[in-house]
This record gives structure tokens, sequence and C-alpha cells, in this order.
């Protein structure tokens, strides 16, 4: 099965040797996105609420970029710097996915990149 590497400029360019996401067959793998204004490159919101609302905001242009969005989601991964973050998080989180939800996994993990609360990713079924 082919991999294309997807990249979108309305979505933050990666900080390390990895793609924004890579599509493979019918399915969009993007990579764990924290917080960053594609704009300014530098994260810009320092709390939890604000930092979800822009990591799932680039999402959406990066999926909306491969035609999708975020109702093509169907897994999502949070890391959370901070267990007791999770309501705040998830608040924001239910704005987006409010019907038929991803699967979801969230576990608590230290998180690379200064001023970062929390690391998504997630993985979009593109086919019919």
């Amino acid at each position: 099965m082919p991999k294309t590497v997807v990249f979108s400029e309305k979505a933050p360019r990666p900080v390390g040797k990895y793609s924004q996401a890579i599509k493979a067959g019918d399915f969009l793998f993007i990579s764990g996105q924290i917080a960053i204004n594609p704009a300014s490159g530098k994260i810009e919101e320092n709390t939890v609420a604000g930092q979800t609302r822009r990591i799932l905001e680039n999402v959406k242009a990066l999926l909306e970029s491969q035609g999708a969005s975020l109702k093509n989601v169907v897994k999502v991964t949070v890391f959370l710097s901070k267990p007791e973050d999770f309501g705040e998080m998830n608040r924001v989180y239910s704005e987006y996915f409010s019907e038929e939800p991803p699967a979801r996994s969230t576990v608590a993990a230290n998180i690379p990149g200064e001023g970062a609360l929390l690391e998504i990713d997630f993985i979009a079924y593109l086919g019919d």
C-alpha cells in the first residue's frame, strides 16, 4: 500500500523529523499536535482549554486540505501533562465531537515543547 506525506500551510510546520500526516490507503494518520499557531509558529494559549481549541482548529484545517472533516476522525489519543486537566480538555473536545465521537484514549505524559500542556494525535478514515 503506498503512503503519501500530507502537508498544509494552514497547520503548524513539524518541529522535528516527522510529517504533519501520512495518508495510507483510506486512512490519514495525523502526528501528535501541540497548540502551535501556524501563523506565528508559537504556542500562544496558556490554558488547557485554549490549547485544546487551537489543536482541534489546526487538525480541522489539515483534514479540510484532504477534503475531510472532524467527522472522519475514528481514533484520538490525548496526552495530558496533568491528569487533573482532563475535565477542562474534555469540555472543549466535546464541543468539536458532540455526536458520534471517535474512540479515544487519554493518558498522562511528559509533553515536549515549552509551554505545551497537552498533545493530541488523530486517525481519520477517508473512505466511503
